[in-house]
């Protein structure tokens, strides 16, 4: 069996923490920022971590 290799994709948009959480950006902050409130622009900067659901499965899409 080959080597398995990463997702090159879920790699450039999905960070591992040192605890195991997978760390993506917030939908909604690419642009047309002006229509949306301080609060939410805020909201937008930070980081968001990806459902338990779904952690097992982009964990290793990104470690290969």
């Amino acid at each position: 069996m080959h080597k398995a290799k990463s997702h090159k994709g879920i790699r450039k948009r999905m960070r591992l923490t040192r605890k195991g959480k997978v760390v993506r950006r917030r939908a909604g902050a690419g642009h047309l920022m002006s229509g949306k409130s301080g609060a939410r622009r805020r909201r937008l900067r930070r980081k968001a971590a990806v459902h338990e659901t779904q952690v097992k499965v982009y964990t290793r899409l990104i470690s290969g």
